[in-house]
């Protein structure tokens, strides 16, 4: 849904990004040689802004990961980067410009896409020559269709989403529209959504389209390592240092196909998606279905990140930035 303020600033010759301005939602002129269209040198995040329902106060869920994890991509994909105070004011005046776009508590949030992309005109297969950054938001419901119910997840045995030494690990735009395919044909039978194995063996799960996955196995929480072929979610991290305050043992490894059907339960988790329960997962037309409802892993963890997120509940590690106005 389009908002009233977008947010962009352009590197200079030197590398550094000028004061960005506040300016109308509107359509951007690109060359047509430009790098981000010739060779998809580009990348995004994703954020979102809360509003406290004891107060009215807008929060912010710890943006300064959002801009680290620009920073590495940038590195990655050869581009110039905002600095992580730059990041995080530009998408603090995008939520002031936009703030009556953010839904009451409890009924959605403010999703913000920080954008960087090759904006400069190149030719010949190198790195743009001016870059932009630019922030717009949307407010935003529910990721699924299907809302807060379960999943059913198909796990994809023919197309990969990424291969080592690829840029998996980052949050390029590259990444994306390659799992198209797979998720038209997932969702045509029915599914929710794709998860990908490891393009070497075709064994161990890596994520979904557009998630991280965790899996529960006698009150213990596993999830797939990142080693470049899968993004370090923000929200995959916070559900690692929080688990064990609720006395959850967590675990990063590989995570064989085969221990994933045996799972007692299995969820994902992303900064669009939260936390969200698995109800199923079909792996070569074998359908496995997982304990889902209240008092489970899933849901506590959701009960707790979702709290901390809004506001409701004591943050104790500093992760909610209130916004000013």
């Amino acid at each position: 849904m389009q908002t009233d303020y977008m947010y962009i600033s352009k590197c200079s010759e030197n590398g550094d990004f000028e004061t960005g301005q506040l300016t109308n939602f509107q359509d951007i002129q690109l060359s047509p040689s430009s790098g981000v269209l010739n060779y998809g040198q580009a990348l995004f995040e994703g954020a979102k802004a809360y509003r406290r329902a004891s107060d009215g106060k807008l929060l912010m869920f710890r943006p300064e990961e959002n801009a680290a994890r620009m920073m590495v991509g940038a590195e990655r994909m050869c581009m110039p980067c905002p600095s992580t105070d730059q990041f995080i004011d530009a998408i603090k005046q995008t939520v002031l410009a936009n703030r009556r776009w953010i839904p009451p508590s409890g009924k959605g949030s403010l999703y913000l896409r920080p954008l960087l992309f090759g904006s400069g005109a190149v030719l010949g297969l190198a790195p743009a020559p001016e870059y932009t950054f630019l922030v717009f938001a949307s407010p935003v419901g529910n990721y699924f269709k299907d809302g807060l119910g379960p999943l059913n997840l198909y796990v994809e045995d023919e197309y990969h989403r990424a291969t080592m030494g690829g840029a998996g690990g980052v949050k390029s735009i590259t990444n994306y529209s390659p799992v198209y395919k797979a998720i038209k044909r997932a969702k045509s039978r029915g599914f929710s959504d794709v998860l990908y194995l490891d393009a070497v063996n075709k064994r161990y799960i890596e994520e979904v389209s557009s998630c991280n996955v965790f899996i529960v196995k006698d009150g213990k929480i596993s999830t797939p390592s990142t080693k470049g072929t899968i993004l370090p979610g923000i929200t995959r991290k916070s559900i690692i240092e929080m688990a064990p305050d609720l006395g959850f043992e967590t675990e990063e490894k590989c995570i064989p196909i085969e221990e994933l059907l045996e799972a007692d339960q299995v969820f994902c988790t992303g900064t669009a998606v939260g936390v969200a329960t698995v109800g199923s997962v079909t792996y070569k037309e074998k359908r496995v279905e997982y304990k889902n409802g209240e008092g489970l892993v899933c849901e506590k963890l959701h009960s707790a990140l979702r709290g901390i997120q809004e506001g409701m509940v004591q943050d104790n590690r500093g992760w909610v930035v209130e916004i000013d106005s």
